[in-house]
C-alpha cells in the first residue's frame, strides 16, 4: 500500500497535535483523500481509535473525582465521630458521674453540692453546644443562615463545656455579612478556639465581634502562655490555616503575643466598594 506525502504530512500534524494535547482528541481531515483511499480509510480508523481512548480516558477521570469525593466524606465522617466521641461523650459521661453522686453529696454538705450542681450544669451545656456544632458540620447552610453571634455564643458554650475555660463574648453593633465571609469568620473563630484548647493553657479568655458600617472585625484573647510570633512553635499550623482563610476572602489578621502574656488575634474584614 503506497502512502501519498500529504498522507504523512496529515499523520506528522496528528502526533504534534497529540504532544501538545494529549487528553484532547486531535482533529483530522480524512475528507482530503478520494472516497476509499487508503489514507482515507486508515485515517478514519486513527481518529475512530483515538476517540475511544478519550473517551476511556474521561470514564477514567470521573471515577477518580467519585473516588475522592467518596473517600472525603468517609473522612468527615471520621472526623464527626471522633469529634462525638472525645467531646460529648466525654461530657455526659463526667455528668452521669455527678449526677449519681449528687443526692449524697447534698446531704452530706449542700454548698459543695451546689459547687456540683454547677458542674452538672456546665458540662451539660457544653454537651448540648458541642452537638449543636456536629449539627453545623452536618448542615452547613445552618452557618449562612444563622445569625454570627449566635454562632459565636454557640462555640464559647461548648468550649467552655469542654475545657472548662470561661469566655466572655461582646458583640457591638449588627449586620450582614457575604456567605463566605460569614463561612470564614466562624471558622477563624473555631480555629482561634482550637489553638488555645490546645496550646495556650489560658485561664480566661475574651472574644469580641464588632460590625460597623462597611467593615466587620473579629477578636480572640488568651491570657495564657503566649509565644514569640517569629517564632512559632513547632504544632502551631492553625496560625497558618487561619492566615490562608483570612486572605481568602481579603481579611486582614494580626497576631500579637508575648511569651507569658496571652496572645491577641484581630480579624478585619472590610467591605470594598464595587
Amino acid at each position: 500500500m503506497s502512502m501519498s506525502d500529504d498522507y504523512y504530512a496529515c499523520l506528522s500534524r496528528l502526533f504534534q497535535q497529540m504532544a501538545l494535547a494529549p487528553e484532547t482528541p486531535p482533529i483530522i481531515q480524512p475528507e482530503q483523500w478520494p472516497d476509499g483511499s487508503p489514507e482515507q480509510r486508515l485515517l478514519k480508523d486513527i481518529q475512530t481509535a483515538l476517540t475511544a481512548v478519550a473517551a476511556h480516558n474521561q470514564e477514567r477521570q470521573l471515577q477518580a473525582a467519585d473516588q475522592e469525593r467518596e473517600q472525603a466524606v468517609l473522612q468527615e465522617r471520621q472526623r464527626l465521630a471522633q469529634n462525638l466521641h472525645d467531646a460529648v461523650n466525654q461530657s455526659l459521661f463526667s455528668a452521669s458521674l455527678i449526677a449519681e453522686v449528687l443526692p449524697r453529696v447534698w446531704e452530706r454538705n449542700p454548698d459543695e453540692g451546689r459547687q456540683s450542681l454547677e458542674e452538672l450544669r456546665r458540662l451539660t451545656r457544653g454537651a448540648i453546644a458541642e452537638m449543636r456544632g456536629l449539627l453545623v458540620e452536618l448542615q452547613p447552610l445552618v452557618i449562612t443562615d444563622s445569625d454570627l453571634g449566635d454562632l459565636l455564643r454557640q462555640l464559647s458554650d461548648a468550649f467552655t463545656g469542654r475545657t472548662n475555660m470561661p469566655i466572655a463574648l461582646t458583640i457591638t453593633g449588627q449586620g450582614t455579612l457575604p456567605t463566605e465571609v460569614q463561612v470564614a469568620l466562624y471558622r477563624l473563630c473555631q480555629e482561634g478556639l482550637n489553638n488555645i484548647a490546645k496550646h495556650a493553657r489560658a485561664s480566661q479568655v475574651m472574644m469580641q465581634l464588632r460590625y460597623e458600617a462597611s467593615s466587620a472585625e473579629l477578636t480572640i484573647y488568651d491570657d495564657g502562655r503566649g509565644f514569640n510570633p517569629v517564632e512559632v512553635p513547632p504544632g502551631h499550623y492553625g496560625l497558618n490555616i487561619m492566615q490562608e482563610r483570612a486572605e481568602a476572602i481579603g481579611a486582614l489578621l494580626s497576631v500579637a503575643s508575648q511569651v507569658g502574656h496571652g496572645t491577641k488575634i484581630k480579624i478585619r474584614w472590610l467591605n470594598a466598594p464595587p
